[in-house]
């Protein structure tokens, strides 16, 4: 019989470490939920004691959750896990993680403990942890590069301790897909108590090596693994969430293992994550990449279309990527569309929501002559411009000249319409400074990003911006209309609402 392997999701915390990949709380709560969807086993919903804003979207994210562990990460420091614990306390099953390093490389020069300092307060902060939660993870930070011997000794104190989950990181992607299985298996057969507790994997991809190095250490022996959506994380990021589940449904015989997750709704997990951090999804990635099933080879189109088995190893439905047709004109009704929306998996939309959306798909119509799925795809991703928003656009103007550009920016304050003027080195740019004066602020402008949804002049503009105060802070507005311009002032205009909110 397979076993079943427990999918570990730290992209509301690994991932979130990696530069540009902020969240804002709303959207994380956002993800959380389509985490639960997705049927993960554990979400690492934060770092509790790194700031309040962490703290209160773990908390938020604990009451909210029914279907997963939510867990918290904790520094092996009693002021951290009593910080994990107050947030994760509402859970319905919670988890505190606790991590030390147990490489001679960190304990000498980043910890300055010594090896017996490291395996008292491995002891003492699990067993404390212990009193609080009865879900106490331990991962032995840099455990690839650690010494066999006092490896052994630390996971041995922490399950003596009452660590429930060992986790076994290859903290800087450094091993090899051998390395690791056999790391696992010098654990299982010499940590006392291992037989006991769940081993896990933690991968990072410095090496590219991430992916194959999970696989490995499930083959091991490990019967949970930690990873990202889109490998998002810090440097060359985590092992990729769906990389690892669709491995193991694609050779469930190599492996011997399963997970729960929901294959269905891998495709829109990604997108989300995406659409979040305003970084786009590699046409080659694997598994949800633009060209991941798209065949230009003569040879290739020819086999693909006798069967499809010659060139595809898994098909697109299986992981939630629509088919991108025609499916609705402007004569189609509301009932139709809210159909036709649960057949692409989008069900559970407010009455309200859906009414948004049908009044932005008729005003495609209009536009456009044909509305393919990638396009409602873009809609339900927009998010609405909600009553409750301070600055919503009214009306814009461009003029352009060469070398010259004037944007007139209306804006609904509130209640009150606010118009300004202002030139720049384009359209854009005049655009943005207008809204500047309007809001009366100064925001820092790091990023800005425009593509087309589907092919054709009449495609839908999808833009997104980076934006940050002087002060700090930073996050990820995005816009979709067929005029790339008002796709970016939407985009800033989000962007300016998730930083003043």
């Amino acid at each position: 019989m397979a076993r079943q392997i427990k999918i570990f999701d730290t992209t509301l915390r690994d991932g979130e470490q990696s530069p540009g990949c902020s969240m804002h709380i709303n959207e994380k709560i956002e993800l959380a939920l389509q985490l639960e969807r997705l049927k993960t086993d554990v979400i690492e919903a934060g770092f509790a004691a790194s700031s309040q804003g962490d703290f209160d979207s773990v908390k938020v994210i604990a009451g909210r959750i029914k279907d997963c562990t939510v867990a918290s990460l904790s520094r092996a420091l009693t002021a951290d896990i009593d910080k994990s614990y107050e947030a994760v306390k509402r859970a319905v099953s919670p988890r505190i993680h606790i991590f030390l390093a147990t490489s001679d490389l960190h304990m000498k020069y980043k910890l300055k403990m010594s090896g017996d300092e490291v395996l008292r307060r491995i002891e003492e902060s699990v067993r404390y942890a212990k009193t609080k939660v009865s879900d106490v993870e331990f991962s032995a930070e840099d455990a690839s590069r650690s010494g066999r011997d006092f490896l052994v000794k630390a996971f041995s104190a922490a399950v003596k301790a009452g660590a429930t989950v060992l986790n076994i990181p290859d903290t800087v992607g450094y091993c090899t897909p051998d390395e690791m299985r056999d790391l696992v298996r010098f654990i299982r057969e010499n940590v006392e108590g291992a037989d006991k507790v769940e081993l896990s994997a933690h991968n990072h991809n410095d090496l590219g090596l991430a992916v194959a190095n999970s696989l490995a250490m499930i083959e091991g022996g490990v019967t949970q693994v930690e990873c990202t959506v889109n490998g998002i994380g810090e440097r060359a990021g985590n092992a990729s969430l769906e990389e690892i589940v669709m491995g193991l449904h694609t050779r469930p015989y190599l492996y011997d293992a399963k997970t729960r997750i929901n294959t269905k709704e891998i495709y829109k997990t990604c997108r989300l994550v995406s659409n979040i951090i305003g970084v786009n999804i590699h046409p080659t990635k694997p598994i949800v990449g633009q060209n991941a099933f798209a065949h230009e080879s003569g040879i290739h189109q020819h086999g693909v279309l006798a069967k499809k088995e010659t060139y595809e190893i898994l098909s697109p439905e299986t992981v939630g990527i629509p088919e991108n047709k025609i499916v609705l004109g402007k004569h189609s009704g509301k009932h139709a569309f809210s159909e036709h929306l649960k057949d692409m998996g989008y069900g559970g939309i407010s009455a309200e929501r859906m009414q948004e959306l049908f009044d932005e798909f008729k005003r495609l119509c209009d536009v456009k002559k044909s509305v393919s799925n990638r396009d409602l795809e873009a809609l339900l991703a927009n998010k609405s411009q909600e009553k409750s928003l301070k600055y919503t656009l009214e009306n814009f103007v461009i003029n352009c000249k060469k070398g010259n550009a004037y944007a007139a920016v209306s804006i609904n304050c509130g209640g009150e319409i606010k118009t300004e003027i202002h030139d720049g080195d384009g359209p854009i740019d005049g655009a943005f400074m207008a809204i500047d004066k309007i809001v009366g602020k100064s925001f820092v402008l790091s990023d800005y990003g425009v593509q087309s949804v589907t092919e054709g002049k009449e495609a839908l503009g999808e833009s997104y911006v980076k934006l940050s105060l002087a002060e700090g802070g930073s996050v990820v507005g995005r816009g979709v209309s067929t005029d790339v311009i008002e796709s970016g002032i939407l985009a800033y205009i989000d962007a300016v609402n998730k930083l003043l909110n």
